[in-house]
């Protein structure tokens, strides 16, 4: 019998703190078709997972301004005004983070995050600080969700075993890969869902946050 999981693993954006590039680059572009052009071809996602796998700002910065002069102010707010891509936490879900660490359950997270901006999140949402035993940055580890090494890392470092725990993403690639290594997994799409989710599997939450 599959073991019920006692431990709880969250992604951190689009779980806990809404990130959207478009909060920043609407009041950059006011024309929508030369936002998705930037976001798809200046700064695509691949330049983004280059920063989640650890490569500096600094150099990424560079790299695009090279390739596209012509939009160095929005290339370098990528990195000055990247806070503004993040509205603030989603409080249904920092509500059920708080509810389980009062309750003593064990929690974690495991996030693609860039170095820099890890550091500045941890100061603006304390939380990110305060309620996780060991939180797994892509950055620092130089592997990128889904690939399981980034679970193996969780795994090792504190000696947990896949079926002890339950694993919240709002990527389903990243949900299915980590219930292909043993993690029970829960497709985030809104805190209620979440909610119920967790208390279904026996985690002490009131029925309504």
């Amino acid at each position: 019998m599959p073991r019920t999981p006692d431990t709880v693993v969250f992604d951190i954006g689009n779980v806990l703190i809404r990130w959207d590039p478009r909060a920043l680059y609407r009041e950059i572009f006011p024309d929508p078709e030369e936002m998705a052009h930037f976001l798809e071809v200046v700064c695509p996602p691949e330049f983004n997972l280059s920063l989640d796998k650890g490569r500096s700002f600094k150099d990424a910065i560079a790299e695009r301004l090279a390739l596209h002069p012509e939009h160095a102010e929005a290339i370098t707010a990528w990195d000055e005004r990247w806070q503004e891509m993040v509205t603030g936490e989603i409080a249904g879900s920092v509500a059920i983070l708080e509810e389980l660490r009062s309750a003593g359950v064990p929690l974690y997270a495991i996030t693609n995050f860039s170095r820099e901006k890890f550091a500045e999140c941890e100061i603006r949402f304390p939380f990110l600080r305060e309620a996780f035993h060991d939180v797994v940055v892509s950055a620092h580890e130089g592997v990128l969700k889904p690939d399981p090494a980034i679970y193996q890392v969780l795994f090792s470092r504190n000696g947990l075993a896949p079926e002890q725990t339950i694993f919240i993403d709002d990527s389903a690639a990243n949900v299915a890969a980590a219930r292909d290594i043993g993690m029970h997994a829960h497709h985030f799409s809104g805190a209620d869902g979440l909610r119920i989710a967790l208390a279904d599997h026996g985690f002490p939450l009131s029925p309504r946050g």
